[in-house]
């Protein structure tokens, strides 16, 4: 199955890991594979600084506060549009802020690419509907699922917590 994973880097602020854009492409993949996606997909993965997720988060959510990830999907209800030119169904965007993702690292005491394989692959959950606002057996649900594939990546986590700062869609 071909899937496309589109990243682009936005900011200066933190240096990107050697690598890290082959993990994104292996926590996209493997969040597809556990959900069985059908089809190719396409994702799109932007590299930003706190200044400019907060500028993000204020627009599109009415809160002008920096966040680790935002989440944009363009299906709904397993419903997507597809690129006319290579069939993938849009799955959506994720936009990270490397400042967050290098703050919460140090928080969490892991490494930076464990932190944005967990942004990828919560934001990737969020593309394919899931959800986690209103708490309970869903959040529950999504973080078990979180989990499942970080382990599968050889990422599990080093400290037991269970709420993310910053827990956007």
């Amino acid at each position: 199955m071909y899937n496309k994973v589109y990243i682009t880097n936005k900011q200066n602020a933190v240096k990107i890991p050697t690598g890290i854009r082959i993990l994104i492409r292996r926590s996209c993949n493997a969040v597809l594979e556990m959900e069985k996606f059908e089809g190719p997909a396409e994702i799109s993965v932007t590299f930003v600084d706190n200044q400019q997720i907060a500028q993000l988060n204020a627009e599109y959510r009415n809160k002008p506060t920096e966040t680790d990830v935002l989440s944009f999907p363009l299906g709904e209800d397993g419903v997507y549009d597809i690129n006319n030119e290579t069939g993938a169904k849009m799955l959506g965007d994720i936009v990270i802020s490397m400042q967050k993702a290098e703050e919460q690292a140090a928080i969490y005491g892991h490494t930076l690419q464990r932190e944005v394989a967990f942004l990828t692959v919560h934001s990737m959950l969020h593309l394919l509907g899931y959800d986690h606002v209103n708490g309970g057996l869903e959040e529950v649900h999504m973080r078990e699922k979180e989990e499942q594939v970080l382990i599968q990546l050889g990422l599990p986590r080093t400290i037991a917590y269970t709420q993310e700062p910053g827990d956007a869609k």
